[in-house]
């Protein structure tokens, strides 16, 4: 392992596998586009595609908002959304079309019957289904990414954000066909301003529901996870039940449940950050002996002010080399507790643990190695204690002392 790059650990490098998934979901978001666009007026179709781009980089960048302990691969995050956009909303779109066109034929019922009974008892089954596969395959391929509810509310916030994009030209394109100007304008107000995280939330209880299952072992997991995955899809037939059936009134109401969801979203966030600052003042301090780990390091990675004051620090007196020595410190120091963490719950064995924190080792020395120079922060803003040590290699320089956790330092 000593010859192998350590970055390999902060996961961040594209697989074949992650590739091929992309080149999936872009191949079915241009099926799924191309419904719209060739079956109606193509400049409707591109007013439409706009309409739905527009809101996206706020959209997401609400959602990264609450990534900043500990943050996720981009290309995992890119994937969600992919997936979303792509390979759910089609198949989604296919399923749900085939179930109006049953339910409207075998029960003989209209067609606004119709779509207001698939619209609330079939559509939320199918949409949270594709929706929450992806969480599922995080949970088989990449379970160490899971490492609390925040991880698992931000995949399901990408994949949602996704899928409503892409839904969204295909609703702003009918309202343009079936009632002009007006009819889109309430649309983009009710679907792109007053409900831009309706998918999220909604997936976001199988995002929590896969999250506590990756840090958990036993036949328990799949109750949660089917707990979560109920949830999702009476959330989401609520909302479009109260929309079908009781008008304004019902959407004023299942808008109201839709907030009070958030706000518990939100407190999970935070209580999860209070818990990553808890596994950090446990575990790293151990590591002090190494000169990989001051008492400063610990204090600037227990919150988010102190991490930017640091990257801020490094960015004015290293440049961007500077500012990624930073940015990786604070990743590889934050997955170090986590590790330790999972091997305490017992979801790695001891050699993955061994590699990892190696790893996580390295990638902290050669960071620290890589800090700016200069023996003065500007302003006093970095205290001395956080000035970079000699390199640390795990292979030749000093041991810690076994910090708190299951395994022992790799031998």
């Amino acid at each position: 392992m000593a010859s192998r790059d350590p970055r390999w650990v902060l996961r961040d490098r594209p697989s074949v596998a992650l590739i091929a998934g992309l080149v999936l979901a872009g191949l079915c978001a241009l099926a799924s586009f191309s419904f719209d666009l060739f079956n109606g007026d193509p400049v409707y179709f591109f007013i439409a595609l706009a309409l739905a781009l527009a809101p996206v980089p706020v959209l997401l960048a609400a959602v990264l908002a609450l990534d900043r302990m500990e943050p996720e691969p981009r290309s995992n995050l890119i994937f969600a959304f992919a997936w979303g956009a792509g390979v759910a909303v089609l198949v989604a779109g296919l399923v749900n079309s085939f179930n109006l066109v049953y339910i409207e034929n075998t029960a003989r019922l209209g067609y606004d019957t119709a779509r207001n009974i698939a619209a609330t008892f079939g559509a939320p089954v199918v949409e949270e289904t594709m929706k929450g596969l992806v969480l599922l395959g995080l949970l088989r391929f990449r379970r160490t990414e899971l490492d609390g509810p925040t991880d698992g509310i931000i995949y399901a916030g990408m994949v949602g954000l996704g899928f409503a994009m892409s839904e969204n030209v295909s609703y702003y394109v009918a309202a343009l066909h079936d009632t002009g100007a007006q009819g889109l304008a309430v649309t983009v107000v009710l679907r792109g301003i007053l409900s831009p995280f309706a998918h999220p939330l909604f997936t976001s209880m199988i995002g929590v529901a896969v999250a506590y299952a990756a840090q958990r072992q036993g036949s328990v997991r799949v109750f949660v996870i089917a707990a979560g995955w109920i949830g999702a899809m009476l959330l989401h037939g609520i909302w479009n039940g109260f929309a079908s059936y009781v008008g304004l009134g019902g959407l004023v109401v299942a808008y109201l449940l839709l907030m009070a969801v958030l706000i518990v979203l939100i407190w999970i966030v935070f209580r999860d950050r209070t818990r990553i600052v808890g596994l950090i003042h446990t575990y790293l301090p151990a590591y002090r002996a190494t000169g990989l780990v001051t008492p400063y390091d610990v204090y600037m990675l227990s919150s988010l002010p102190g991490r930017r004051q640091a990257r801020r620090w490094a960015r004015a007196n290293g440049g961007k080399p500077g500012l990624r020595a930073m940015s990786d410190y604070q990743l590889a120091a934050t997955e170090l507790g986590l590790l330790h963490e999972r091997a305490r719950r017992g979801v790695i064995d001891e050699r993955t643990f061994n590699e990892e924190q190696g790893a996580l080792l390295r990638c902290m020395a050669a960071a620290r190695a890589a800090f700016p120079a200069s023996r003065q922060a500007p302003g006093g803003n970095v205290p001395p204690g956080h000035l970079p040590p000699p390199p640390f290699p795990p292979e030749s320089g000093p041991r810690p002392p076994s910090p708190p956790g299951p395994y022992p330092l790799p031998g």
